[in-house]
């Protein structure tokens, strides 16, 4: 086990709304793509934070998406 502790969370985004209400859609994919490498590295002390940060239909063009605000401000606090 490593000595430091990593926290990891994950952030989604997809820039169009098409296929998001299907049961598996894109940003479900994303995350347990990356929930799965994080948890890979649980031996160099990497832990995933139970939350979801989702922006699903959001343009990457800015930042004004509302789940990488709410991460922006959990990293902050």
């Amino acid at each position: 086990m490593a000595d430091k502790l990593l926290r990891c969370a994950v952030y989604t985004r997809k820039s169009t709304e098409d296929g998001l209400d299907q049961e598996f859609n894109s940003l479900e994919a994303q995350y347990e793509a990356c929930a799965a490498y994080a948890l890979s590295q649980k031996h160099e002390g990497w832990l995933l934070l139970p939350g979801r940060y989702d922006d699903g239909g959001f343009s990457g063009g800015n930042m004004q998406r509302p789940g990488l605000q709410r991460l922006l401000a959990e990293v902050a606090a």
